[in-house]
């Protein structure tokens, strides 16, 4: 059982050593050495381990309830060591940033927006401190210079972190799940997918050794790095499709084969189309064999044929691939203009997001979605982990359903339409 303590004075006792009391039967007390220095009132009660706890308070009243607070949490299992919640956020953070099991371009990216954005805000605050309140201003704050992707990024940081200080007892509700947080919504626009014709003409402008590339994306929506790391063991000629097993990613300068993202391999289906154009890619370009570490730059090496390399022999690198490939195509077929030159001589391109190879994947998915493929089986081949990201992102490129509809009740209604009159010119059995 809890109790509370005054730490300002102690029991008067009388020359036999008895505590003296008052004439109700209260023990007089005198005061002590410590009588007017800090809090007065100490709450006392023992933890789960029957170990004693206490802290001060300036009133007895106050003492009084948390102690009773502590027995009642106990009792309900709810209990939170009051001084658990002391430890700095930023320790937390390092903590939280350890135990993740993620792959590294995934963990940098974590170290970064931590480090970046979460830490300098919270690091130095005992973890207990965090209220709703901060959180909120602290997203406001961001939300002023940041776009929303990265706001959002960094609130899951926190919230992660904060997630562990409830799973550790360190504290018992989640400030930044309180109902007062709240974080900004991406304002994306509908996607628009290239036109046949403009897709047919970049993949025709691209140099005929990785012409390929291009070809595979459109007709199998493979990502970027999947068509880098694709190799001749992928593409399954009996079954007609292809095994998308890899990518190659590049890891703080170090390039390394891994799976592909959300470590998820998946099988696609290759038309003609792009069975005939592998056929006569590996007839005129034979692949070799390229050697990567698996995962980290530490890794195993992996050795894979791949379909892509370099006169030179090395693996393609995504941004020598935009620079020297994808970027003059788009040129030539008049989709960005002619590039300038920077202070040093280099080509700068005026390119945004919407014309970079991601547009493959978008053409392939208005195609298969026009033609019925389904949400559910799109999102299979995209290799996207949830199909409601399938849907939120190529909803609108869904084919109508209007005219379906009206065929549908007019061929069910036929014959049992109302007369002019407003009587029914068919019956049914009655």
């Amino acid at each position: 059982m809890g109790y509370t303590k005054d730490q300002w004075t102690r029991p008067e006792r009388g020359p036999d050593g008895k505590i003296q009391k008052d004439a109700q039967g209260k023990a007089v007390r005198a005061r002590n050495d410590r009588w007017g220095k800090g809090k007065r009132w100490l709450a006392c009660w023992t933890d789960l381990n029957g170990v004693e706890k206490s802290e001060a308070f300036k009133t007895q009243a106050a003492a009084d309830r948390h102690w009773k607070a502590m027995e009642t949490d106990k009792e309900r299992g709810e209990y939170i060591d009051s001084n658990a919640g002391r430890g700095l956020f930023g320790d937390l953070g390092k903590r939280w940033l350890a135990s993740r099991v993620v792959d590294p371009s995934s963990q940098l990216r974590y170290e970064s927006v931590y480090r970046l954005h979460v830490e300098p805000q919270f690091g130095r605050h005992q973890v207990k401190a965090i209220k709703p309140s901060a959180v909120q201003a602290w997203i406001g704050e961001l939300n002023q210079r940041f776009d929303a992707s990265t706001v959002l990024a960094a609130f899951l940081v926190l919230q992660g972190i904060l997630d562990l200080a409830v799973a550790d007892d360190a504290l018992k509700k989640n400030p930044a799940k309180s109902q007062i947080v709240q974080v900004p919504k991406r304002q994306g626009s509908n996607i628009v997918a290239w036109a046949d014709d403009r897709v047919l003409s970049v993949i025709e402008a691209i140099p005929e050794q990785f012409r390929l590339l291009p070809l595979i994306g459109a007709a199998c929506g493979l990502r970027e790095g999947e068509l880098f790391g694709l190799a001749k063991g992928d593409i399954d000629f009996n079954e007609m499709v292809i095994r998308v097993r890899r990518q190659i990613k590049n890891i703080s300068g170090t390039y390394v084969f891994a799976l592909p993202k959300s470590d998820r391999e998946r099988i696609v289906p290759m038309g003609e189309w792009a069975a005939e154009a592998i056929r006569l890619h590996l007839k005129e370009y034979p692949p070799t064999p390229c050697s990567l570490p698996w995962e980290k730059p530490i890794g195993k090496p992996k050795e894979h044929k791949i379909l892509f390399r370099w006169a030179t022999g090395g693996h393609v690198k995504s941004d020598l691939f935009r620079l020297l490939v994808w970027k003059p195509a788009l040129v030539e077929v008049g989709i960005i203009p002619v590039p300038t030159k920077g202070p040093r001589g280099r080509l700068k391109y005026a390119t945004t997001r919407k014309e970079g190879t991601h547009q493959l994947r978008h053409f392939y998915a208005s195609v298969t979605l026009a033609d019925g493929v389904s949400i559910k089986e799109l999102a299979e081949y995209l290799g996207h982990k949830d199909p409601g990201f399938t849907l939120r992102t190529y909803a609108h490129m869904l084919p109508s359903s209007h005219e379906r509809a009206r065929t549908a009740i007019d061929t069910r209604m036929k014959g049992h339409s109302a007369g002019t009159d407003g009587a029914e010119t068919e019956r049914g059995p009655s």
